[in-house]
């Protein structure tokens, strides 16, 4: 199967159906074998009732329905469990991605050899400072953070090589890094494409403010576990270690002090304080570490890896 095409979607029951039927159209016009794999993610209008409508009608349509809403992340990565294509596609359900890109972002994946290309829509349609401002800051971040060169990393439309997607775990609301996932799992070749946004034909945006500072806390989630998931007293330690150094040097600079000159005020001095607290943070790291690595070598994917070949 040349492409597997994955919509998320939340009360979009205006839209999925042309949606599909263009689809259906830009796929058979290039002559691919393809499947959609529709996830509703708990909607509560009409949604299931119309993709069981397209998969009666269309035998390359499939359903998944979540019993109540999850998020996108939890949408994507049922899909990507259930994906069965050499490339796939991820789009938005609310038809502001084309799926005229569809093609050339398989190209992307089969010829030029990426292993992710993500979309860029430099034009946009929802040019607010309420949502550009926000998602501008949060992209300069992520790819400060992510060391990764891609001016959109929330867009919806995105290509992967089959074994990328089979290699990752989408949880929570790590769907805006699927980028940075892909990376720490060892594929490098990351591209971009400008893409067509178009503009909102039916209903809203499910997305509120929310989510840019979920956003930035899942950055820091995602940076920290890809550097120290297998070895977290190298963080918490090496902090922990500082702390209590910085704090333990005060203290023995108090204690000659006091030693030496007669009237030294022990307590009366801010950096009795600053020493005090410096020590218990540094052991309370010291700990957090320790505990840390215990349940990391308790864990049942301790010592599980990601293998490419084996001879």
């Amino acid at each position: 199967m040349d492409v597997s095409i994955i919509v998320p979607l939340y009360n979009e029951d205006e839209s999925i159906q042309e949606l599909g039927q263009w689809i259906v159209r830009v796929a058979t016009e290039h002559q691919l074998t393809y499947e959609v794999i529709w996830v509703d993610d708990g909607s509560s209008d009409r949604s299931w009732e119309v993709i069981e409508e397209m998969a009666a009608a269309n035998n390359h349509f499939r359903g998944i329905r979540f019993q109540r809403n999850y998020g996108k992340s939890a949408a994507l990565n049922e899909g990507f469990k259930a994906a069965q294509g050499e490339v796939v596609i991820t789009m938005d359900a609310d038809m502001q991605d084309s799926p005229d890109e569809i093609p050339e972002l398989r190209r992307l994946i089969k010829e030029d050899g990426f292993d992710l290309v993500s979309g860029w829509k430099k034009k946009r349609y929802d040019n607010t400072l309420t949502k550009n401002l926000p998602s501008k800051i949060f992209n300069a971040a992520a790819r400060r953070s992510s060391g990764i060169k891609l001016h959109d990393f929330n867009c919806g439309l995105k290509a992967y090589r089959k074994r990328v997607i089979k290699s990752i775990e989408v949880y929570g609301e790590m769907h805006r890094y699927i980028p940075v996932l892909a990376k720490w799992a060892g594929f490098s070749k990351i591209g971009e494409k400008v893409v067509e946004h178009r503009a909102r034909k039916y209903g809203v945006t499910k997305f509120g403010w929310e989510r840019f500072v979920n956003g930035f806390l899942d950055l820091a989630t995602i940076t920290f576990i890809s550097k120290f998931s297998k070895r977290p007293m190298h963080f918490f330690g090496l902090y922990g270690t500082l702390c209590f150094l910085i704090g333990f040097c005060m203290t023995l600079y108090l204690i000659i002090g006091k030693l030496t000159i007669a009237d030294f005020a022990l307590t009366n001095r801010p950096p009795f304080y600053v020493a005090l607290i410096a020590m218990v943070i540094g052991m309370q790291l010291f700990l957090a570490g320790f505990i840390a690595e215990l349940i990391g070598r308790n864990s049942a994917e301790r010592n599980t890896y990601l293998i490419e070949k084996r001879l």
